[in-house]
């Protein structure tokens, strides 16, 4: 088992040393790239009346049916046979991943306003990074400069993002936005009725619509670290990435119908408009079939850590897209922001490097430890 393992490090150092690793920066890059333009697309859907339950349940089942096809054409060959065990986790993953992740977003996006949840989003690769130790498949280690550059780097990198949502500064281009500071503003203040008994005895704790927001935007992060470093740890196991999403969709997809039937209305929630079509296409196709599969593949290589420290790139592709498109004007505060943010992304790339390049002289790899080192008792116990 110790010996397939080093054999197995070292086949991944030499491959890192080429260009598969940054096929997977560059494929991060990409779907963070991807999500900014969703957010844009979908602000505008929802704004046009959009269902979000009902924009889930047709975007989820559009991934799954590009996933599963794709799944089983290309990995029929390393895919292993399924046991009660995988499903369990593959449940899991639906669950936490995708599932909660998505409706807990909509919900505290719902009850706070888009700049608030745009502020917590960073959070991820710090609580990424909490969990891989709190998990104990990992160890901090801040005796080299390649790990005090990693840990720098996430620092600058979060930085950067809450710079971009807490500080704006004067207009560098374009014109104040009074009427989109209002639509934030009605956002803000009107606080919907929680749906559904379940959100509605939060309420009898003395909490209001605004705190029952900011937790769902709290646990939609913790989701997302939790997911990343679950299924990093579970392709050891199962190395078919592409499957491991397909089967995480397949039981979201069932959860997000089954709430679904209970809390929307039949048949009106259903009809979509033509831009409804178009944004529902966009997040079914790019935003979580290729997005999330590159992401599934990227996490077995590059680790949660590292993945999730692309996610404050969305702020500023958002950003910019939103100039374009919506008319938004981009303050000083977005610029220095976006400076932090890939000087942050540069620092940690140039340290795992730094290591990878070390490790394919000594036959170690460390590129699974985008922030700290990872525990090699952790392979000897079974999922």
């Amino acid at each position: 088992m110790e010996r397939d393992r080093e054999r197995a490090m070292a086949e991944v150092a030499e491959i890192g040393g080429g260009g598969k690793v940054w096929k997977t920066q560059l494929a991060m890059a990409i779907v963070e790239i991807f999500v900014g333009g969703y957010q844009v697309i979908t602000k505008v859907a929802l704004n046009d009346g959009a269902n979000q339950v009902v924009f889930c349940v047709v975007r989820d089942l559009l991934a799954l049916s590009i996933l599963s096809p794709l799944a089983y054409i290309l990995e029929r060959r390393v895919r292993p046979p399924i046991t009660r065990g995988l499903l369990t986790v593959f449940f899991f993953l639906g669950l936490i991943g995708i599932f909660a992740n998505q409706t807990l977003f909509l919900l505290g996006l719902r009850y706070t306003n888009p700049t608030y949840a745009a502020a917590i989003q960073p959070s991820i690769p710090v609580f990424s990074f909490i969990l891989a130790v709190l998990m104990g498949t990992e160890r901090v280690n801040l005796f080299k400069i390649e790990g005090q550059a990693k840990v720098g780097g996430t620092i600058v990198c979060v930085s950067g993002a809450i710079l971009m949502v807490l500080f704006r500064g004067p207009v560098l281009t374009g014109y104040m936005e009074s009427e989109s500071a209002a639509s934030i503003q009605i956002i803000s203040m009107e606080r919907p009725e929680p749906v559904g008994w379940f959100m509605s005895n939060f309420l009898g704790f003395g909490l209001d619509h605004w705190h029952l927001g900011v937790l769902c935007l709290i646990g939609n992060c913790l989701c997302m670290a939790a997911y990343l470093n679950i299924q990093a740890l579970f392709h050891a196991k199962y190395p078919a990435s592409l499957s491991v999403t397909a089967y995480s969709y397949f039981f979201a997809s069932l959860l997000m119908v089954v709430t679904a039937v209970f809390v929307t209305n039949w048949p009106t929630d259903w009809i979509l408009t033509p831009s409804e079509v178009f944004a529902i296409l966009y997040a079914g196709i790019i935003a979580s079939a290729l997005n999330y599969g590159l992401g599934t593949w990227s996490n077995s290589i590059l680790g949660p850590s590292l993945v999730a420290l692309f996610n404050p790139i969305q702020l500023v592709v958002s950003t910019f897209l939103t100039r374009i498109f919506l008319g938004s004007p981009i303050y000083l505060g977005s610029i220095l922001g976006g400076v932090l943010i890939f000087s942050g992304l540069y620092l940690v790339i140039w340290a795992f490097h730094r290591e990878t390049k070390a490790a394919i002289s000594s036959h170690v790899t460390p590129q699974t430890e985008p922030l700290i080192h990872k525990d090699p008792s952790l392979n000897k116990t079974p999922i």
